[in-house]
């Protein structure tokens, strides 16, 4: 064979590996969907129509249970945002690290940049990855966050590739956007400041004169700081320019998502959607004021429902719906007064936010972590209400599985592969028990198939107590049976400080 037709074959030869490469490499990103997690905020099991509301509807919502899986045994980790956001991006549960309760508005990030998390699983998959909305899980180090230069480190360096954020909450200061690094629309001659005095005399909701001008009254606490005619918790000032307001965060959420997708339509991409609805203070867009007879609190509950329905429409138009996951669920139960005075009490009626269970946000009654949590793959999951018990906590191993990734030993310690039961896989394997945490190790709950048991700590001395119910009999956990089924007790009892004591309970650590 003379040279050229060796070279010529040589070419060919190269050119037909390249293509098997590449197509492999095609055929690989097929195999992998795209994932988005909305995460409501306070949103109930009940305050959703698929679920049963009748005095607040939710169309899109409703179209995701329609089209996927909807759970009727759906936990977050936690009663309060914090230690469930925590618990969802690291696979661990909250109450094994110090520092994840309620983040104040000066935290640090409270998640060390050593675990593995949700992101950089994904991100080891190949996926592009995004947080978008609210975080609350702190920024920066050291004696506080830098709100006027880096704020680092932050979500970029737990696996996130973008990040575009309310750092707090939208009830804590500052009223500002982060956008990876950096707070937008800063002006370096108006400097923020953060503290928990204030520094400067400014007004404050408390004061009798200013309140009569608030747009929202407080009842509680939401009474420092006045931005947007609404009072808020701790104090700032400066960084005029950079301010939002609160009628628009929905619509900044959608937009940067949006935009975020269409960049990375080619895939595979990861988005948690932190969706700040309908945590207070309650003030959707003027479109949605008034449309529900339940107050700011229902019409928060439309315009959340509005921002999925966004998001289905853009992957619809972009021809992404076939090949995306999607998990909706909240970051724990409903709360009505929350600290201002928005009707949410008084407009009530008999709408049940949630839904059967007691208790809510603060608790670990089952309302507190039972929340809503349905999930869409289109030709993957068949539609339908399944009444495995799965967990938010458990998505980090459970996406890990899905694309192929294996978790290292240490890492997502207490997250579990669900993906069988999220699939809706006859058969499938689901969680047999689930830890419930309210915002400190001050109250736990543990159910374990119908049994559910409560335990409260005694003090620094003393030692816990504990009530038991049993959910097949008693939903709402009405009547405390510990004396009428001690075997049942002493058994949950030495499970639940097990792994308490434990260093996690994924299988195979």
């Amino acid at each position: 064979m003379s040279y050229r037709n060796r070279f010529t074959c040589a070419v060919v030869t190269l050119i037909a590996c390249v293509g098997a490469l590449v197509s492999a490499r095609v055929a690989g990103a097929a195999d992998k969907p795209n994932i988005i997690v909305i995460m409501a905020d306070d949103l109930g099991f009940g305050d959703i129509s698929c679920n049963g509301a009748t005095r607040v509807h939710t169309p899109n919502i409703d179209r995701l249970a329609s089209e996927g899986l909807n759970f009727t045994s759906g936990y977050c980790s936690a009663s309060t945002c914090t230690p469930t956001r925590y618990s969802f991006i690291t696979g661990r549960f909250a109450f094994r690290d110090p520092g994840t309760g309620i983040a104040p508005p000066d935290a640090t990030l409270r998640i060390d940049t050593k675990h593995e998390t949700i992101a950089s699983v994904l991100k080891r998959a190949g996926y592009a990855t995004a947080v978008i909305g609210k975080w609350h899980l702190g920024l920066g180090e050291g004696k506080g966050p830098d709100w006027n230069g880096e704020l680092k480190p932050g979500p970029n360096e737990l696996g996130f590739d973008y990040c575009f954020l309310l750092p707090t909450t939208n009830d804590r200061v500052p009223q500002v956007y982060v956008e990876n690094h950096r707070v937008v629309n800063l002006d370096p001659k108006d400097p923020i400041w953060v503290s928990n005095k204030n520094e400067d005399g400014q007004p404050e909701g408390k004061d009798p004169e200013v309140r009569k001008t608030l747009k929202l009254d407080w009842s509680h606490g939401h009474n420092s700081t006045v931005h947007n005619g609404i009072g808020r918790i701790g104090f700032y000032g400066g960084g005029k320019s950079a301010r939002w307001r609160d009628e628009d965060l929905a619509d900044k959420w959608i937009e940067k998502s949006t935009a975020w997708i269409e960049q990375h339509k080619d895939g595979p991409f990861f988005m948690f959607y932190a969706a700040h609805n309908i945590h207070v203070p309650r003030m959707p867009n003027e479109r949605f004021q008034g449309k529900t007879p339940l107050g700011l609190r229902g019409d928060s509950i439309v315009e959340l429902d509005w921002e999925v329905g966004q998001l289905l429409d853009t992957l619809d138009r972009m021809k992404l719906t076939d090949n995306t996951l999607i998990v909706f669920c909240s970051d724990n139960g409903p709360v009505l007064d929350d600290g201002y005075k928005d009707g949410a009490v008084e407009k009530l009626g008999d709408h049940k936010p949630a839904g059967d269970w007691s208790g809510g946000k603060y608790t670990v009654w089952e309302g507190g972590t039972r929340t809503p949590f349905i999930t869409r793959w289109p030709g993957h999951i068949k539609p339908g209400v399944s009444d495995q018990i799965v967990c938010t906590i458990d998505l980090a191993a459970s996406f890990a599985a899905l694309t192929g990734v294996e978790l290292p030993k240490g890492a997502c310690v207490d997250s579990l592969n669900v993906l069988p039961a999220l699939l809706g896989k006859a058969d499938a394997d689901a969680r047999e028990s689930i830890v419930q945490q309210g915002n400190s190790m001050s109250k736990l709950g543990y159910r374990v198939g119908g049994w559910k048991l409560i335990r409260e700590a005694g003090g620094k001395k003393g030692k816990p107590g504990y009530k038991l119910y049993d959910l097949t009999t008693d939903q709402a956990e009405k009547s405390n049976v510990i004396d009428a089924n001690p075997k049942v007790a002493e058994r949950m009892i030495e499970q639940l400080e097990s792994i308490i004591q434990s260093k996690g309970t994924r299988p195979g650590l």
